[in-house]
């Protein structure tokens, strides 16, 4: 049973850094970056305790980012050609076979990460305008 235990854990810490460094390249790329080292340090926090003091601080920051990119008409229609952005890259990778890296692996990643980013769009714009509506 000791070695489940260490499969669990070693599981754990790779999911766990893997979110965390993806979260750290999407804070320069377009990309819900903050949301996803949020969710490792989540994961990481659960085997970590010592983790735990950067749960609440890197959480209230990326629901802040996240609420920042929606909360003017400008921000959201940046943040919309952003994924439009996207997924027309993805599409380009996918099809244009001279580009870099190109191939439907890096395409569908591109179209993956476009949507991602659009169903966070979606639940920030709620969480905003609910927020701002008088109960």
């Amino acid at each position: 049973m000791a070695t489940g235990r260490h499969f669990r854990r070693a599981g754990i810490l790779v999911a766990g850094g893997v979110l965390v460094l993806v979260g750290l390249a999407l804070l320069v790329l377009p990309g819900p970056g903050l949301l996803l080292v949020f969710a490792g340090l989540l994961l990481l926090a659960r085997e970590f305790p010592a983790l735990d003091r950067y749960v609440v601080p890197v959480r209230e920051r990326a629901l802040q980012a996240a609420e920042e990119s929606v909360s003017s008409p400008l921000r959201l229609a940046g943040s919309v050609l952003a994924v439009l952005a996207l997924a027309g890259a993805g599409v380009a990778w996918g099809l244009v076979r001279e580009l870099p890296f190109s191939g439907w692996s890096a395409g569908s990643s591109l179209i993956l990460a476009a949507f991602l980013l659009a169903g966070l769009l979606v639940w920030s714009r709620r969480r905003v305008v609910a927020a701002r509506t008088p109960r």
